[in-house]
């Protein structure tokens, strides 16, 4: 009897078919970081983060106020990856896979993928990736090394989105650390009518500069207008 053999495993995910999915609200994980492939996840409840109602709090305000790290988008994009899916005390596992990361930075190539760094001199502190469609932003991962580094990309991501005129920021799921910014959970056909509106609207991911442009934190704090 002849073996059946086992399909090569996949060397990318196509640009088109992770947009269509993030279009019609699914999206991909891996079991572990040594898995070859990834399933594809379209939850009951999804998390988002409404921009309008952020809550930035009065300690992280004045962190950010007299902090000397920098901000900056699109200048690290496979460092902030990498640095994602590196396990740590608080994530010994990670859903980010090799083949999940060829596939975000080809669609990083082709500008549908954004990071967000947060510097300390030369040296990457935190950060976040995530997918933009239209007027929705995805966010995928986010990692620190550094107290704060993380909520500040956050910070400056929501930022970003709001002067660039985002109307939804997608956080798949809902987290303790993501609550303290306002994060809730919607059933899937809210959150689908949500999707279909943003993504059929345009944005500027760009409107508070390019890569390698840095970010004041002044800036920043200016259009975050609501503080706990």
């Amino acid at each position: 009897m002849a073996k059946s053999r086992r399909p090569p495993p996949i060397e990318i995910i196509p640009a088109a078919t992770l947009l269509t999915a993030y279009s019609r609200g699914i999206f991909p994980m891996a079991e572990e970081r040594d898995d070859e492939d990834v399933f594809w996840i379209d939850p009951d409840r999804r998390g988002i983060l409404p921009l309008d109602e952020f809550r930035l709090s009065h300690r992280l305000a004045r962190t950010i106020r007299s902090t000397r790290l920098r901000m900056t988008v699109d200048t690290a994009f496979s460092e902030v990856i990498a640095a994602c899916a590196d396990p740590g005390p608080q994530r010994p596992k990670t859903w980010i896979n090799p083949l999940i990361e060829r596939s975000y930075g080809n669609l990083h190539s082709k500008g549908h993928a954004h990071s967000v760094e947060v510097w300390d001199g030369p040296n990457l502190a935190g950060g976040l990736y995530g997918v933009s469609i239209g007027a929705a932003f995805f966010g995928e991962s986010m990692f620190s090394r550094q107290r704060d580094a993380s909520k500040i990309a956050l910070v400056h991501l929501v930022a970003r989105l709001k002067a660039g005129g985002y109307r939804l920021l997608d956080t798949q799921f809902v987290t303790e650390h993501l609550k303290q910014f306002g994060a809730i959970e919607i059933p899937r056909e809210h959150y689908r009518d949500l999707l279909r509106d943003a993504v059929d609207r345009s944005a500027n991911f760009y409107v508070l500069g390019g890569a390698g442009e840095a970010v004041c934190a002044g800036t920043v704090l200016q259009l975050m207008t609501q503080t706990s």
